[in-house]
């Protein structure tokens, strides 16, 4: 199991949705607060043949970066999944990704171990052109490829998502690249925004409450469905599932919590237990 993306997040039906247009600006008046946060999982609901009788894990995301010199995202998740059966995986998700403050560069790099044995390692960058967005892939092997020119990178998605729900807009349908899995998946996302949470409103327990500066901002509830790229004629007749869902609160300033994780056979949450809010590197 990985995590999605935050930066990097179960919806069937096709509705109407608001789509970027080609080669857009990125989210105007948007900013981004470098911190670093961690999550723990445990197991909510599981069913299916596939179900776990139990998951223990954290998730550590540390963000930094600005506006000038673009977006850094280094991202752990550590997670124990149990069967039930006598037999337990253990995952380790280790990823670090640049993504220019433009968007119109993309640096990834990530390696996945499961039971300390090294899995899928992936390596390369993505660079926004006037026709398509260009990946050069150097692992797991060398490979040039081009997506469609309205994809794009996590924090631009990210960012979209605040810009869309700060104009009380409710639906969100975007092709997002974040150099998951082997490099070459292109994921279609439909986001619902939820209605806004006003600052100081239903005060959260966790590790946010004790930052005072949250209590100032809005949140939203969001909730993400990824959609596989490829099967996108059968999404819109009503006919795929998506790959995995993502639901949590977004602050404005980008902090997430109330992490959910949706997958086919189970369901999983992440509460943030710590928060450290950065200091933020000037413009030069």
């Amino acid at each position: 199991m990985t995590f999605p993306a935050l930066p990097r997040l179960m919806l069937a039906a096709a509705l109407a949705a608001v789509a970027l247009p080609a080669a857009a600006a990125p989210a105007d008046g948007v900013s981004l607060a470098p911190h670093r946060a961690v999550y723990d999982l445990k197991l909510v609901k599981s069913h299916g043949s596939r179900g776990l009788a139990a998951v223990r894990g954290r998730i550590l995301y540390d963000f930094s970066g600005n506006a000038c010199d673009g977006y850094d995202l280094k991202f752990r998740q550590v997670s124990e999944l149990d069967s039930g059966e006598g037999k337990t995986v253990l995952s380790d998700l280790n990823s670090t990704t640049w993504e220019d403050a433009d968007a119109k560069a993309f640096r990834f790099s990530s390696q996945n171990r499961m039971n300390e044995q090294t899995g899928d390692v992936v390596n390369g960058e993505a660079e926004r052109r006037a026709k398509a967005v260009a990946i050069s892939l150097t692992k797991p092997k060398h490979k040039a490829l081009r997506i469609p020119p309205n994809a794009v990178f996590p924090t631009e998605h990210m960012r979209r998502i605040i810009a869309a729900a700060r104009a009380s807009t409710t639906m969100l349908e975007l092709p997002v690249y974040d150099g998951s899995e082997t490099g070459e998946k292109l994921y279609n996302t439909f986001t619902l925004i939820g209605k806004a949470v006003a600052p100081g409103e239903k005060p959260p327990a966790d590790a946010g409450a004790k930052v005072p500066a949250l209590a100032k901002l809005t949140r939203w509830p969001v909730t993400i469905s990824y959609f596989d790229q490829l099967a996108e004629s059968e999404r819109r007749k009503g006919e795929q599932t998506p790959v995995y869902v993502i639901a949590f609160e977004l602050y404005e300033n980008g902090i997430s919590r109330k992490l959910v994780l949706y997958y086919p056979d189970f369901t999983i949450s992440g509460e943030m237990t710590s928060l450290e809010m950065k200091k933020e590197k000037p413009c030069k």
